[in-house]
């Protein structure tokens, strides 16, 4: 396995705060807080899109990963073949029969020739995560993933990512729907003005907040991000 994942006093610029944390396989992990904690550059950081101001990032091996964002990107070309670009950039030569299983995966078989772009913005994202399911990644960072969709495309995007989970798959997802972080998390990571202030089970999270600014974030008394 990849995991664990190691933070070593990461901060990036004014953003994220010097802070020290490790992530292991098994339970997925929500990353909650307002409007401006930290929570998409905590993300990046982990994923390594970003490089830290200072402190470490490690892991304990080499292995695939994943990140599906809240506006997925989407080359100009069909579904199926969205997917064949991404499993030839990782180096997987035959790609057609593990790209077409992946939009099985996700209900999108029927739209493997459709132009990606033209997708509605739910069928986008369950391509994005059809993507990373054809990588069969250890860990999947999912940032905002159902921000700005439908309640029936939000609960075909939760059914995706519990099938990750139950695949064996890492998950770590940042989202600003508490709803959601009690049906797909297993323990929440609370950030605030960049920095850790609680990481506790996520029932124990919402059920008795050890911080003043979780409870007020769970109340709707700080904005949500």
């Amino acid at each position: 396995m990849i995991l664990p994942l190691r933070l070593e006093a990461v901060s990036f610029l004014q953003v994220i705060k010097p802070l020290s944390l490790e992530l292991e396989a098994g339970p997925s992990t929500i990353i909650l807080g307002a409007n401006g904690a930290g929570k998409s550059v905590l993300m990046r950081l982990m994923h390594g899109l970003l490089p830290p101001t200072a402190g470490t990032i490690s892991w304990s091996s080499n292995g695939r990963q994943a990140m599906v964002f809240q506006r997925p990107v989407m080359l100009r070309r069909s579904a199926l073949d969205n997917i064949i670009y991404a499993l030839r950039v990782a180096g997987v030569a035959d790609a057609e029969r593990p790209a077409m299983d992946a939009l099985k995966e996700v209900g999108l078989a029927e739209l493997a020739h459709r132009p990606a772009r033209v997708l509605s913005g739910g069928e986008q994202q369950r391509l994005a995560l059809a993507r990373a399911w054809a990588l069969h990644p250890e860990v999947l960072f999912l940032d905002e993933p159902t921000a700005s969709l439908d309640p029936s495309a939000v609960r075909e995007i939760e059914n995706i990512i519990r099938a990750f989970d139950a695949a064996g798959t890492k998950i770590v997802m940042a989202t600003h729907n508490l709803g959601q972080a009690r049906r797909l998390g297993d323990e929440v990571i609370y950030l605030h003005d960049g920095r850790v202030l609680e990481r506790t089970p996520v029932e124990q999270f919402f059920s008795k907040p050890a911080t003043a600014e979780a409870a007020a974030f769970i109340k709707g008394e700080l904005p949500w991000a």
